[in-house]
């Protein structure tokens, strides 16, 4: 089986011996012990598995290892520290968008993702863009209090 050079969270990581087809998310959670990276539903039908590649939200379950070669993986371990949060996650916490959190990795690298593309989202388009992340705690009317705070409108 071969190996691969990846691209994750802004430096070099070497994964060996692994399958060309395996999912990314198993991947990142057992070779490279980034553990943020939830698997949830395996189908790409939940958001949990979200990650950023070349700064897209993607389902990392969906993603082939050897597709990811070369681009840029972003996990929610590299987004941003306790110390200096990434400003989704800033906005997270004051709107105190996270209850169980199982979910929360894959909404926080989705609005990440929507907020590098569109920088004042309105609500309509926050909502679309999480529309694929379930949540059944039901934080999400938190979660667009959160981007819509970051985007400097009132209106979630």
């Amino acid at each position: 089986m071969p190996s691969y050079r990846l691209l994750v969270n802004g430096g070099p990581r070497y994964v060996r011996s692994v399958d060309p087809a395996q999912p990314l998310l198993y991947v990142l959670r057992n070779q490279l012990r980034l553990t943020g990276t939830k698997f949830g539903c395996g189908l790409g039908q939940c958001g949990a598995c979200t990650v950023l590649l070349d700064g897209n939200p993607v389902r990392s379950c969906l993603v082939k290892v050897s597709e990811v070669v070369a681009r840029r993986i972003t996990t929610i371990e590299g987004l941003g520290s306790p110390t200096k949060p990434h400003p989704v996650q800033a906005a997270f916490i004051a709107e105190q968008a996270a209850q169980c959190g199982y979910c929360t990795n894959g909404m926080v690298m989705t609005c990440a993702g929507l907020i590098d593309r569109q920088p004042r989202p309105t609500l309509e388009q926050a909502k679309d863009a999480l529309n694929g992340c379930l949540c059944r705690c039901g934080s999400h009317p938190r979660v667009l209090r959160a981007m819509m705070r970051l985007a400097g409108r009132g209106e979630a």
